[in-house]
């Protein structure tokens, strides 16, 4: 199928764009030694997490689900073909329930507290999965999106310096299998420091940014928690790294590895989940009508609240295809969706035209943060998902019906 042809609404993911992005980033691992991981939450289209895992290192996961899903779709498929792939997971808290089937899943675990690591650690390590802790550097970048700092005043998220320091020398009786030994050759039944379970630590502070705002995060966390790298044998520099967006200083990102490579003699781990697919996917949308209210508006069969709910949420404004700024051509439109909410607005695009019922309109960068956060609010029908390949040749991957919808209910 060609574009023309395809349902509307429907998201449609390029797998040349894709495949382009993932070289910039294996790039930077070759060049460097990192480790590179897909950050799930922002892209799970898993019919083509087997041309990830040629490109990258393996994924990282937010919950059990998407463990699940990463060690089906590209660890096995994967580690058959004689590939290795890792398998990574964050939460800012586990449950009992579900640990058992991570430990099945997963290669490294990072906890977000001393007590969870005081929890679950033992069991990890016995289980002989690597350990880390998240831990909060206290150093904002952020600008205007205070809803993704993990850094601002009373976060929930990583251990700030004066809690690690609490907790890294606590003393808890080991629980390993008998006859193991843990990190520093301690037998299981021996007394050791929750520091001494650890093999490495993470952060995640960045949101959209470029490498200047990583290496100034980088320079306060080797203030505040530097003297613990000998302990550990990897840092995780989570994700946030908008690797694959143009003018982004890769020389600088370089530099700021080999410098945590060269000095400390650590492993290095990204987990970019918008860089993987950024600008790699488009949602098409058709025009229902055309109202007047002091400005024109038109209604779309695509919705910002359930089908684009960055825009919103961020907010910010989609690109699209042929469009310009307000004011900027001819006519102007305020675009918005078919939902019962007020606010369900898009955005207000110029065109050289006037929109007409029937016209089709292509947003672009729609690949990240839709399909893994879209809805049924008011009963909207989800996009239907097309995979463009390499010839520009289209197939429809997944439908979605009322059966979806009342499944969801």
């Amino acid at each position: 199928m060609k574009l023309e042809e395809l349902p509307s609404p429907c998201y449609v993911v390029d797998e040349a764009l894709i495949e382009k992005n993932l070289k910039i980033l294996q790039g930077v691992a070759e060049r460097t030694g990192a480790k590179i991981l897909l950050a799930q939450k922002a892209f799970s289209s898993y019919a083509l997490y087997p041309l990830v895992g040629r490109y990258l290192n393996g994924a990282t996961a937010s919950g059990l689900y998407e463990a699940r899903l990463c060690r089906e779709e590209m660890v096995l498929p994967l580690r058959a073909k004689g590939k290795l792939c890792e398998n990574h997971i964050f939460s800012p808290a586990y449950q009992e329930k579900d640990f058992d089937e991570i430990l099945k899943y997963c290669d490294h675990i990072v906890f977000n507290s001393w007590s969870q690591v005081e929890k679950f650690g033992y069991r990890a390590k016995a289980a002989g999965k690597q350990i880390g802790l998240r831990i909060n550097p206290e150093c904002s970048t952020q600008k205007g999106h205070e809803i993704y700092d993990p850094c601002a005043p009373g976060s929930r998220l990583g251990v700030t310096l004066v809690s690690f320091a609490k907790g890294a020398g606590r003393t808890t009786p080991g629980r390993i299998t008998p006859g193991k030994t843990t990190p520093g050759g301690k037998a299981s039944g021996e007394s050791r420091t929750l520091l001494e379970l650890l093999d490495g630590l993470h952060f995640h502070t960045l949101c959209e940014q470029d490498s200047d705002a990583l290496e100034e995060t980088l320079r306060a966390v080797e203030r505040k928690f530097g003297s613990f790298f000998k302990n550990i044998r990897w840092l995780n520099l989570g994700g946030g790294h908008h690797i694959t967006r143009p003018g982004y200083d890769l020389e600088r990102l370089e530099r700021c590895i080999r410098h945590l490579e060269d000095d400390y003699g650590l492993d290095v781990y990204l987990e970019p989940g918008e860089a993987v697919a950024l600008n790699a996917g488009f949602l098409i949308a058709t025009v229902l009508e055309v109202i007047e209210n002091d400005i024109s508006v038109a209604i779309l069969d695509a919705s910002a609240a359930c089908h684009m709910p960055d825009v919103l949420e961020m907010p910010y404004r989609p690109p699209l295809k042929g469009s310009g700024e307000a004011g900027e051509k001819a006519y102007t439109y305020r675009l918005g969706g078919p939902t019962c909410l007020a606010g369900d607005i898009i955005g207000d695009y110029s065109f050289d035209e006037p929109l007409r019922e029937g016209d089709r309109l292509i947003f672009e960068d729609m690949a990240i943060y839709s399909m893994v956060k879209n809805n049924t609010f008011n009963g909207m029908p989800l996009p239907a998902i097309v995979l463009r390949d390499r010839d520009g040749e289209c197939r429809i991957w997944k439908r979605f019906d009322y059966e979806q919808f009342k499944e969801r209910l």
